[in-house]
């Protein structure tokens, strides 16, 4: 009986070293960590979210250009989820899909509302923080152009 017992209590301990031992939180395990190192460095040309415009399956976001560069930007979106100050890929549930590729104009001095639909590629999101992040180029002409990536803050609450 001692030597069941002795074994059982070995097992629940080594259980209980490896679950606590994983540095990986449980939401975070099969999330990949966030592929862009650099947001919001587009000087002059910004992206935030429309104050009211949150759910949890989309949201509408306002890009500003203050220059007098011609900006362009596309339908493709990617969302992150923030998790103990970290931000990581929030999983599609789609395993292959694509955006349209299409280019819109924002012109200098421009202010420009776009509304994001994520439920086909993300359903509906969880309470917590979150950031969208596009693309924008700074456009010089047919194949002369700076890629950078916008990001925008929000909040889920549920």
């Amino acid at each position: 009986m001692k030597k069941i017992l002795l074994f059982a209590m070995t097992l629940l301990v080594s259980v209980l070293l490896v679950a606590c031992g994983n540095g990986d939180s449980l939401e975070t395990k099969d999330w990949e960590v966030t592929q862009y190192d650099t947001v919001n460095n587009f000087d002059g040309i910004s992206m935030i979210v429309k104050e009211g415009s949150i759910s949890p399956t989309a949201l509408t976001v306002i890009f500003e250009n203050t220059t007098d560069k011609q900006g362009v930007y596309g339908e493709y979106f990617s969302l992150e989820k923030e998790i103990e100050g970290d931000w990581y890929q929030v999983p599609t549930i789609l395993d292959e899909y694509g955006f349209n590729d299409i280019g819109y104009e924002l012109t200098p001095s421009e202010i420009e509302e776009f509304t994001i639909d994520w439920d086909w590629l993300y359903g509906s999101l969880d309470t917590g923080e979150y950031r969208i992040v596009k693309d924008i180029l700074d456009f010089r002409g047919t194949g002369d152009y700076d890629k950078y990536y916008l990001a925008a803050q929000f909040t889920i609450e549920q």
